[in-house]
């Protein structure tokens, strides 16, 4: 069975306690009113922590003593978290989403206290760590709780409500941690946070339970935990974090890890994503395959869109930053306008056109590198960027769950989890490589050269990561026209 079945279109299997009225009832409906909030609220925090901690890192790192160190902050819980969605996806469709959920949620505070109390830097990412693995369980279970408790006619008003949770971190998170690390110190960007957590999990934990808890087929005997895939799992995180060693160190010892983590990597990628993902064939591998080239790059590409504005066109980091921020709600709106029952038909349309959109906005950031282009340039092309990742990436999600059966959710969201992450980090290490093999190391004499009223030095260093980032999303559009399986 590679798709639900007709009869669980409309209602959950799991959803048993639930009255028949939650067949016409909408996400804040009675029957869904209480999971709807807890879980967004879930991700919102997430999104509130993701979006703060770049701002409080530079600073922590500082006074940690640890800036040699400071990618690994970041690496670490990549890593990490690699490991967990696999272990999620397996835990979730043999014991159901509760416990890992509760279990991530619970990691991912533990974690944050760790860094936020930690007196050294390899303390701090240890806690980074610990909070990738509670952010790899929680992302991945998330999913199967979506599959189980909504019925498919609502799950793209919930993935749509998954990306709207982003708009408000995105734009105040920033500002937020700066003024907390500013007038209270780093330590609470990072302590803060898990206190938080406490509404969400009790409004939404009881109705998980109630909806979505147990194995998929409750009168199937639960199967053993498949070795093989943990094994791979470990493989893959080991092999990321090996690549993105190499790929900092740039010289000639280098190749040692990077060839190790390429002969990890190669198996796992292999053995944990559907068959036919790497050729694009129809259907599932081509979602998965597509999650991980929109978001690759342009993530990749959105990295250096601030330190393009701070260095060649000497815009303050606050205002380089807000110069992505309307990307959160144009987003949130390209998530809303994939979720309309009418263009349901037309998904694979709009997931080409929002590819096509990407690419659009990835080509014309860095024509700010031209003096005479107004520095607004990229806040236009970034929101119309992120209109159109905003109907890819949820659309993908959509799609996953579609084309799933209830037992195989779990295993189907990690790897398409895996496909974002992982290409993330090696879409960064590439473009970070070409940054630096053509003067991106000296960017900061750029930054004093704008300043002193000079042209910016070295804007090539950005133009070959930003242009080859724009070929890799044209593939994307492409792949997005072979997401549904010919009838």
């Amino acid at each position: 069975m590679t798709a639900l079945e007709p009869r669980d279109a409309d209602v959950s299997p799991h959803a048993v306690d639930a009255p028949v009225v939650a067949e016409s009832e909408g996400l804040l409906g009675r029957t869904y009113r209480a999971l709807s909030i807890g879980i967004v609220s879930v991700v919102f925090l997430i999104a509130f922590e993701a979006t703060a901690v770049g701002t409080a890192m530079p600073v922590a790192a500082r006074e940690l003593h640890g800036i040699p160190l400071y990618a690994f902050a970041f690496s670490a819980y990549f890593t990490t978290s690699l490991f967990a969605m696999v272990l999620s996806g397996q835990w979730a469709d043999r014991r159901g989403p509760l416990a890992p959920l509760a279990t991530g949620i619970s990691a991912f505070g533990v974690g944050l206290l760790l860094s936020g109390t930690a007196g050294g830097m390899w303390m701090f990412i240890a806690g980074r760590a610990v909070q990738g693995l509670g952010g790899g369980l929680v992302i991945v279970a998330l999913y199967v709780v979506v599959s189980r408790a909504y019925p498919e006619r609502i799950r793209p008003a919930i993935m749509a409500a998954f990306a709207a949770s982003w708009v408000v971190p995105s734009v105040v998170g920033p500002l937020a941690a700066g003024s907390v690390t500013e007038h209270l110190g780093w330590r609470w960007v990072f302590v803060g946070i898990p206190v938080l957590v406490v509404f969400p999990l009790a409004l939404a934990l009881p109705a998980i339970r109630r909806m979505a808890s147990g194995p998929a087929d409750p009168s199937a005997s639960v199967e053993p935990y498949d070795r093989r895939r943990i094994g791979l799992a470990l493989g893959i995180s080991v092999g990321a974090g090996l690549l993105q060693y190499a790929g900092q160190e740039r010289n000639w010892f280098a190749l040692v890890p990077a060839a190790a983590g390429v002969a990890l990597l190669v198996p796992a990628v292999r053995g944990l994503l559907p068959a036919g993902t790497g050729r694009a064939a129809r259907g599932l591998p081509s979602v998965v395959l597509l999650r991980g080239i929109a978001a690759g790059s342009f993530i990749a590409a959105e990295s250096f869109v601030p330190l393009m504005l701070v260095t060649q066109r000497g815009l303050s980091p606050t205002m380089a930053g807000l110069s992505l921020a309307a990307g959160g709600g144009t987003w949130a709106l390209g998530s809303y306008v994939q979720a309309r029952p009418r263009l349901e038909p037309y998904r694979e349309r709009l997931m080409v056109g929002g590819m096509v959109l990407v690419v659009a906005a990835i080509a014309g950031a860095p024509s700010v590198l031209i003096a005479s282009v107004p520095v607004w340039t990229v806040a236009v092309a970034w929101a119309v960027g992120c209109f159109g990742m905003g109907m890819v990436i949820a659309s993908t999600s959509v799609l996953l769950l579609k084309l799933s059966a209830p037992e195989e959710a779990g295993a189907n969201s990690a790897a398409l989890q895996i496909s974002d992450g992982l290409s993330n980090v090696l879409l960064l290490a590439v473009g970070g490589a070409a940054f630096a093999a053509l003067g991106g190391g000296a960017v900061g004499a750029a930054h004093e050269a704008v300043e002193a009223g000079a042209s910016g030095a070295h804007p090539g260093a950005f133009a070959v990561v930003f242009l080859p980032m724009a070929g890799v999303a044209l593939v994307g559009a492409w792949v997005a026209g072979r997401v549904r399986v010919k009838s």
